[in-house]
């Protein structure tokens, strides 16, 4: 497990309950600490502080996602509801705002431990109408012309794909893409629902691809 947090008194209260659920520890103080720390050591799990005092840890997040897809729990006093939905889609797994209990960062990365994340099987590939998605290379192109999507914003759009014509909840959902902790976090899955509608041209009021169940979920077109 590595800790990046530049709060020593942070560190050792969150190393003393990880050791103690039989965590191996590696504290960094710094983002480009926690960078290298990361590539050494290969954690299991990153608990990421945005505030550090080289970098923000928003940039820590994107550097990693270039080459890891190591489970990564935010730790932030930035409590905005755009500020998480931006660290989730930038590709963190879970946010908890401090001050924080510590049994409920633990049960978080149990969660995450638990939970990888969605990946879509290898070589796979669906055409739907003229959108095409390419679960291996992770691209999409409609009428040919690429789509650029965002990590989470494709694994929502092939949930939904590959269960063309049936009803996808909303709590299905949520669980599938960032996770049982957020299974009631329906205010993310609307965002980005609306974000991937925007798109892939999909208008809410006439919809070609996403259907939406009123208070239930949604539902992709199937041919």
């Amino acid at each position: 497990m590595l800790i990046i947090d530049d709060e020593a008194p942070i560190r050792r209260f969150l190393r003393a309950a990880l050791e103690a659920e039989g965590h191996h520890v590696t504290e960094a103080a710094t983002g480009r600490a926690g960078i290298e720390a990361a590539a050494l050591t290969t954690p299991e799990a990153v608990i990421l502080d945005l505030g550090l005092p080289d970098m923000d840890g928003r940039a820590v997040l994107g550097e990693l996602r270039q080459w890891s897809a190591v489970p990564v729990l935010v730790l932030s006093v930035r409590a905005g509801e755009a500020e998480k939905v931006a660290l989730l889609d930038a590709g963190a797994q879970d946010y908890v705002t401090k001050p924080f209990g510590i049994r409920e960062v633990l049960a978080r990365l149990r969660g995450l431990l638990r939970d990888r994340g969605p990946e879509p099987p290898q070589g796979a590939a669906l055409t739907i109408a003229d959108l095409t998605i390419d679960a291996a290379a992770r691209t999409v192109t409609k009428a040919g012309a690429p789509v650029k999507l965002t990590r989470k914003e494709f694994d929502l759009l092939w949930l939904l794909a590959s269960n063309a014509g049936r009803l996808v909840t909303q709590g299905a959902a949520l669980e599938h893409v960032w996770g049982k902790a957020h299974r009631e976090d329906s205010q993310y899955l609307r965002v980005f629902i609306r974000q991937l509608r925007a798109k892939i041209g999909c208008d809410a009021g006439n919809p070609r691809y996403i259907f939406t169940e009123p208070g239930v979920g949604y539902r992709f077109a199937d041919g």
